[in-house]
């Protein structure tokens, strides 16, 4: 059984010194020494029966010499490329496409061996024992004894280890030595399966005429070594939460926002790649393809580049100008023209009876076009025509179409006044003008065009005639004209509306993405936005025909009472009645109103009973929420389970009430596209919209945690490394095993492999106070219980005989889990050694987390030795240690949200008659979008902040840190510079952030 994963882990450990970029490059003929390598695991050789390995000292043996430690050599112009590192050298070292094969041939040799074994077997728990000894390994790799000097504690710290010790180890991993990777990413219970998809990818990727990592660097402004760490880290399926937090070193401390955009941009690229390689087998397959066009196709960095290329090709086409010609047999002629016109007699490839070669012009007409499509899909050509664009002024320019009247609505019109005579650089257009442009044009009320100066033209085609087009030899004036035509013909038919489609797919792409970003930011906002805990609160439906629907909630969300109340139909005064008795009854003094229909009314209404002292003796407070998706999420199956019998419309009261109390815990159970936070969602891209959100909702439940005791399903499948099974799962177990001890109990959950529990430990949170309590009343009832007997280990660990009769369990004992205080903390349990390492340093003990002992301890002690001599010394790096510093100082009730802004309670309101302008009010951000940012200043409408009025020094030091700049939810200090009653519009001013 051991010889199986020996030899598994032989196989990922390469001979010979590994490219870091191996799988994006082009691929590379395999040495001899590769050959006589990879021959030793064929099938007949039986090396898995062998249990010296001697294959091992021979590849050592022939391992080629190495220069310099932090030069990374790459194909395609990266040769010499350092890794930058932040305390030492990190990068990931990839494995290269041969050896990918031989692993995938190695598992499909291994699986008739492993099935002979299994049917050999005299014992029916040996796979129980296997999957055991897995455990066992896992736990030793991460939980090494101190005194062991090979020993790297955190997987944090393994990634750079693997560089520092490169002599030593031929293969850098997450975190894991070889056989660890093999047993918990691959196949998590130690069998051979087939590997993960990336191997093809890199196959595909490799055959692509650009570097993919390149290309990755070059658009998204970021260093090619964080790049390639991102596409390893990706390939290995981890989550962005997980990468952001505890893989720092790897990407150069960037956010979860560039850590998105880069993951898109790569998503792009290997579609582009993937469409390559379907076009090019679909032109094999019809026989038409020639090295040129191989060449142009693997060429293609997008999709309109591959359109250029491949349109003549598409099945039902009739084919180009220029194909026809080349069935007519001009080609010859045209490539006579450039190598060597003297030869060149047009008059000679005349045929009377053939159509199209029947005169001279037809001919000279044909070579033209053949001419003009190699000019077209020149590489070189149309890099220069690219490049002089750039330093162009080029317009995109939009206008009133002449239809537009007729079959358009005259009101869809005027929303489009700002562009009916439009024109504006490529350059500095803003993204919202490009959404709003394509918005008018999909309905027919504009007409789009870019606009390329003739200088451009003129050049490329003095270019073209001096230098790349250039015949060889002298050349006839009658075949230096039909050059001419050429040229000016492939830039009027074909260059310049490829550059159109180029520019206007460039501009719509990056206007798409940035109002996905936008949108992405504001829906962070939104769900960070500060809990109000412990207060007993009143949600108000507003409504007019069918009344206010009220509900109470306790301070654990809990519904204590639900009504509908009639304040808008001449009741009000005897509904105050009915409101007081509530309030004073349930000792609530926090109305939450949503801001739908008959708001303004109703907000007015308890204003009012608010300035006349009416709820005495409470202090009752109000504040108005976005209802945005609650009638949504009222009649969904989820509200239907969580309340049911509950009436819909009081399930939305209920919604309501809970945004104030735990926004992130109500607001994840709502399609995010349905919170309205966004600009022009509709128009963009669906699937990287969802993508987006899904992540951001990700990215949020993540970094502020859930207690698994506690949380609901809904809430614990947006974590990190779960999904909505896994979550079910977890509930099922914690329904009929009782709470989870500790965090290591996640591994027994069913379909929690390693690779979830890696990406998902460090966002779960177990309340010790809660845990501690339970064992004590365990242990009380365990001790008078005539049934169990507990026995003491001498390590400590509690050990209990089951009664007889019952199923065996996979050890001999029960042992029963202890609770760990660091599952309380953001520290992942892959640096646990570190960090009681670190306490030993200190002095301190688990008692004293969170507590003001340990944080003056960790403080003192950092000012005598600093943090990057410790971090050395624990074998460590900087932001791992950090991460552990900052679990061992927070509280166990530390929770970051609450650096955000809360809800805005108020006692009055403003109407829109008591404005004028250079009033100063405070409101609250309710959207923010790319041309200004959307304030409630409590007047019924909101009031909008130009852009051009958000200023870096406007913005506190906090917000520039976050490069969050204003979502909703923030409050701000305006003042009104503008008051337009006709239109409904009020124009402002920033003055400051509260």
């Amino acid at each position: 059984m051991s010889s199986l994963p020996r030899r598994a882990k032989l196989k990922v450990q390469p001979a010979v010194p590994i490219d870091e970029f191996s799988s994006f490059s082009e691929l590379s003929s395999a040495s001899e020494e590769d050959d006589k390598e990879d021959s030793a695991w064929e099938p007949q050789k039986k090396v898995p029966r062998n249990p010296k390995q001697p294959v091992c000292k021979e590849s050592k043996a022939k391992r080629a010499p190495r220069g310099k430690k932090n030069t990374l050599k790459t194909s395609d112009g990266l040769e010499g490329m350092v890794i930058k590192e932040l305390n030492s050298s990190v990068l990931i070292a990839d494995v290269d496409l041969e050896d990918r094969k031989n692993k995938l041939d190695t598992v499909q040799t291994l699986k008739p061996a492993k099935t002979k074994r299994k049917n050999s077997a005299q014992s029916p728990s040996a796979p129980r024992t296997k999957k055991l000894k897995v455990e066992e390994t896992n736990k030793t790799s991460n939980f090494k004894s101190e005194g062991n000097s090979t020993e790297i504690p955190s997987t944090s710290t393994l990634w750079q280890g693997a560089c520092k010790k490169e002599e030593d180890e031929d293969d850098c991993i997450s975190g894991q030595p070889p056989l660890k990777k093999i047993k918990t990413e691959s196949c998590p219970q130690g069998q051979p399966v087939r590997f993960p998809a990336d191997a093809s990818n890199a196959t595909e990727e490799a055959e692509m005429n650009w570097d993919i990592v390149q290309v990755l660097s070059e658009r998204t402004n970021i260093e090619p070594w964080v790049c390639g760490n991102i596409i390893r880290l990706f390939n290995d399926d981890n989550t962005i939460p997980f990468i952001v937090r505890y893989r720092k070193e790897l990407i150069n401390n960037l956010d979860a926002d560039y850590l998105r955009e880069v993951q898109q941009t790569l998503e792009e690229l290997r579609a582009v790649a993937k469409k390559v390689r379907g076009t090019i087998q679909k032109i094999k397959k019809e026989g038409k393809m020639s090295e040129c066009l191989l060449r142009a196709l693997l060429n293609c960095k997008t999709f309109e580049e591959l359109e250029h290329v491949s349109a003549p090709y598409k099945t039902g086409s009739k084919g180009t100008k220029a194909q026809r010609a080349r069935q007519l047999g001009l080609e010859e002629a045209a490539r006579t023209l450039l190598e060597n016109p003297g030869m060149l007699n047009l008059l000679s490839y005349i045929r009377p009876s053939v159509k199209g070669l029947s005169t001279l012009q037809d001919i000279e007409t044909g070579v033209q076009h053949i001419l003009a499509d190699m000019i077209a899909k020149d590489k070189e050509t149309l890099d220069f025509i690219r490049k002089l664009c750039q330093n162009r002024y080029i317009a995109i320019q939009s206008s009133l179409a002449k239809v537009s009247s007729k079959n358009v609505n005259e009101k869809d019109v005027g929303k489009f006044h700002l562009y009916q005579n439009f024109s504006c650089n490529i350059r500095n257009i803003q993204h919202h003008q490009i959404l709003a442009i394509n918005r008018g044009e999909n309905l027919k009320i504009l007409t789009v065009k870019v606009n390329i100066p003739d200088g451009v033209k003129n050049e490329f085609c003095r270019w073209c005639i001096q230098n790349r087009w250039r015949p060889r030899r002298f050349a006839r004036p009658e075949l230096m004209k039909i050059l001419h035509n050429s040229i000016d013909d492939s830039f009027k038919r074909l260059i310049y509306p490829l550059l159109c489609r180029e520019f206007r797919a460039k501009l719509t792409s990056d206007a798409e993405k940035e109002s996905v970003m936008m949108f992405g930011r504001n829906l962070r906002q939104l769900l960070l936005t500060n809990p109000v805990p412990g207060r007993t609160l009143m949600g108000v439906d507003p409504g007019y025909k069918h009344g206010c629907k009220l509900a109470i909630i306790s301070p654990t969300s809990q519904i204590l009472h639900t009504d509908v109340v009639y304040l808008h139909c001449g009741q009000g005064f005897h509904e105050a009645e009915k409101i007081k008795r509530l309030l004073l009854n349930f000792n609530c003094s926090t109305v939450v109103i949503g801001n739908g229909t008959a708001c303004r009314e109703t907000e007015a209404y308890f204003a009012d009973l608010i300035m006349r002292n009416y709820f005495a003796p409470l202090d009752v407070v109000y504040c108005i929420v976005s209802e945005a998706g609650a009638s949504i999420y009222s009649v969904s199956p989820e509200a239907n389970k969580e309340m049911p019998g509950l009436d819909p419309n009081l399930r939305s009261a209920v919604s309501i009430a809970r945004r104030v109390q735990d926004p992130l815990a109500e607001l994840v159970k709502i399609e995010p596209k349905h919170i309205g936070v966004g600009m022009y969602q509709h128009d963009v891209s669906q699937t990287l919209l969802k993508a987006t959100l899904d992540s951001v909702v990700e990215e949020c439940v993540s970094f502020v945690g859930v207690d698994i005791n506690i949380c609901s399903e809904v809430l614990l499948r947006h974590i990190a490394g779960l999904n909505a099974n896994r979550a079910k799962n977890i509930i099922e177990w914690r329904e009929k095993n009782g709470p989870f001890i500790n965090r290591e109990q996640l591994k027994k959950v069913k379909g929690l492999g390693p690779k979830s529990f890696q990406q998902c430990a460090g966002f779960i949170r177990i309340n010790q106070d809660y845990i501690r309590k339970l064992c004590s009343s365990q242990h009380t009832e365990s001790a008078g219980s005539s049934q169990r007997v507990a026995v003491t280990s001498p390590a400590g660990v509690e050990v209990t005989s089951e009664k007889p009769g019952k199923k065996k369990s996979k050890t001999a004992a029960n042992v029963v889990p202890k609770p760990d205080p660091l599952d309380q903390t953001c520290i992942h349990p892959e640096s646990y050694n570190i960090a009681m390492r670190f306490l030993s340093f200190i002095g301190g003990t688990l008692c004293e987390i969170g507590k003001p002992e340990m944080q003056q301890k960790i403080k003192s002690f950092l000012e005598k030795e600093g943090i990057e001599k410790l971090a050395e010394r624990l074998q460590t790096t900087v932001p791992t240690l950090q991460i552990i510093i900052d679990g061992l100082s927070q509280s166990e009730s530390f929770d970051f949200r609450t650096d955000f802004s809360q809800p805005d309670f108020k006692r009055s309101i403003v109407c829109l008659q008591d404005l004028e302008v250079g009033t100063i009010l405070t409101g609250k951000v309710e959207n923010a979008t790319l041309f200004g940012i959307f304030v409630d200043i409590g007047v019924g409408i909101t009031g909008l902040i130009p852009i051009r009025n958000v200023t870096e020094a406007k913005l506190s030091k906090t917000k520039r840190r976050r490069s969050l700049g204003l979502g909703p939810g923030e409050r701000v200090e305006v003042r009104v510079i503008n008051i337009d009653v006709p239109r409904s519009r009020i124009t402002l001013d920033l003055i400051r952030v509260l």
